[in-house]
C-alpha cells in the first residue's frame, strides 16, 4: 500500500515536471529514481537554521512556511509553499553553506526530495530537466522581486491582497499570525485590513 501510494505521488510529480517539456520513458525513470519521499509531521523541519540545505523539494500535501529569527527572536516568515510547488534555501542548496532560515511544516506533509548531487546529474544528462528547474528557479525569483517592490511601495492592503492572490488557497488555511508576520505587520492590524476590505465589497 505504501509503495502504491508513493507511486501515485511521484505520478503527481511527473504532471507538474512534464508541464513545460513532457518527459521520455528514460527520463521518466530517472526522475522516479532520484526523488525520494518523505512523510512530515506538523511543526516538522526540513531545514534549520545554521544547517546546509541539502535537498531540493516538490510539495505533494501539505504546507510550509521558509522564515529567519532576528536577534530580538521575532519570527519573519519570507515564503509559503503548498501543493505542488517547490522550496528550498536556494542560496545554500547550490553554494553548499551553511544557510540562514528554517523550513517548517505548518501541516502534515508528504514531500518528494532530491539531493544536489543527484540534480546536477540530472542537469548534465537530460537538458529537460536543466531547462525545467532553470524555469522554477525563475519563477521563485520573480516572486521575490515582486515581494521586494510591494514591501518598498504597497501597502499592507495592497499587500494583503496580492497575498491572497499568490497564495488562495493558503489564506484559510494560515492562522493570522502567519499571514501578518508574512506582510510584515500584527495580527491586529491584519484583522483591520480585512474588515476595511469587508465594507468596501
Amino acid at each position: 500500500m505504501a509503495l502504491h501510494e508513493e507511486a501515485k505521488h511521484k505520478e503527481l510529480l511527473l504532471a507538474h515536471m512534464s508541464a513545460a517539456f513532457p518527459l521520455q520513458e528514460k527520463e521518466i525513470k530517472e526522475l522516479f529514481l532520484l526523488f525520494t519521499e518523505r512523510k512530515v509531521k506538523r511543526r516538522g523541519f526540513i531545514l534549520h537554521q545554521g544547517d546546509i540545505c541539502k535537498h531540493f523539494t516538490f510539495v505533494v500535501s501539505g504546507c510550509f512556511k521558509m522564515y529567519a529569527i532576528d536577534q530580538a527572536g521575532k519570527e519573519h516568515n519570507l515564503e509559503f509553499a503548498a501543493e505542488n510547488e517547490w522550496v528550498s534555501d536556494l542560496s545554500s542548496f547550490y553554494s553548499e553553506k551553511p544557510g540562514s532560515v528554517y523550513i517548517e511544516a505548518i501541516e502534515p506533509a508528504v514531500i518528494l526530495q532530491i539531493t544536489r548531487p543527484d540534480l546536477i546529474y540530472l542537469y548534465a544528462n537530460y537538458p529537460k530537466f536543466n531547462s525545467t528547474f532553470r524555469i522554477i528557479i525563475e519563477r521563485k525569483y520573480i516572486e521575490l522581486q515582486n515581494r521586494v517592490l510591494q514591501n518598498i511601495s504597497a501597502t499592507a492592503e495592497e499587500r494583503y491582497v496580492n497575498f491572497i492572490t499568490q497564495y488562495p488557497a493558503l489564506a484559510s488555511r494560515l492562522p493570522n499570525t502567519q499571514i501578518a508576520s508574512y506582510l510584515g505587520i500584527t495580527s491586529e492590524f491584519l484583522s483591520k485590513v480585512r474588515k476595511d476590505l469587508a465594507h468596501k465589497r
